[in-house]
């Protein structure tokens, strides 16, 4: 399941360690949401594991993100009190700073096409015997 969100990051913690062959590197972001003229905000710790831990690197507290992730979820029973207790874990795997602006892709004409010096054709219009008021969905 891949799921988007974009928030300011508020605190960036270094990688751990946490055996021989897992690392992990957390992370807060912000997450503000206005409803009926409200504005509510929320934040999210984050999970950066393994080769992903450095995609963090070239951001600073501050920064407004959009991170990609999945949700990861795990159950183990506690030995003290034998309850069922469950874990819950925001895996990123995209980050991309949420201030840049895109450039649009400029469009080119497929291979072996002329750059188009000649005007667009017409858009297609619908002949009037074609148009009619039914709600019928086909």
């Amino acid at each position: 399941m891949n799921l988007e969100v974009t928030g300011k990051l508020i605190e960036k913690n270094d990688t751990i360690q946490v055996s021989e062959k897992f690392k992990k590197r957390e992370f807060v972001l912000e997450l503000a949401e206005e409803i009926n003229g409200n504005v509510y905000t929320n934040f999210a710790k984050m999970q950066l594991v393994q080769n992903k831990c450095d995609l963090l690197d070239r951001y600073n507290v501050g920064d407004m993100l959009k991170v990609n992730f999945n949700i990861k979820g795990n159950s183990y029973v506690d030995k003290k009190s034998g309850e069922t207790k469950y874990i819950t874990n925001l895996d990123v795997w995209r980050i991309e700073n949420a201030q840049q602006q895109a450039a649009p892709p400029q469009q080119q004409p497929p291979q072996g096409y002329a750059s188009s010096s000649q005007p667009a054709p017409p858009a297609y219009t619908a002949p009037a015997a074609y148009e009619t008021n039914d709600d019928l969905p086909f």
